[in-house]
């Protein structure tokens, strides 16, 4: 019985590896909304027309905020998971 709560309890490591996880997974957001707004932004500049420019001027302002949202909890988190890659041994 005392190994089953050993097992169940989180240990520093695979804290770590969620965190690391968290990180990846916000980072691929980030740069999936950036390739957006590059891919409205090519389409804009090849049809030329006040249509798509439209349409750059709203995905731009809303990725923005989507990305400021975004870099307020992934900068924080990035910086621990460093801290803690060097505090914790079997990171």
């Amino acid at each position: 019985m005392a190994t089953e709560q050993s097992n169940s309890r989180l240990t520093a490591a695979s804290l770590l590896g969620y965190l690391r996880i968290l990180v990846y997974t916000l980072a691929t957001l980030l740069a999936l909304s950036l390739l957006v707004v590059g891919t409205i932004g090519l389409i804009a500049e090849l049809k030329g027309s006040w249509h798509w420019q439209i349409h750059l001027e709203s995905t731009i302002s809303y990725i923005g905020l989507f990305v400021s949202r975004l870099l307020v909890v992934l900068v924080p988190l990035f910086v621990v998971l460093v801290v803690g890659r060097r505090v914790v041994p079997d990171a």
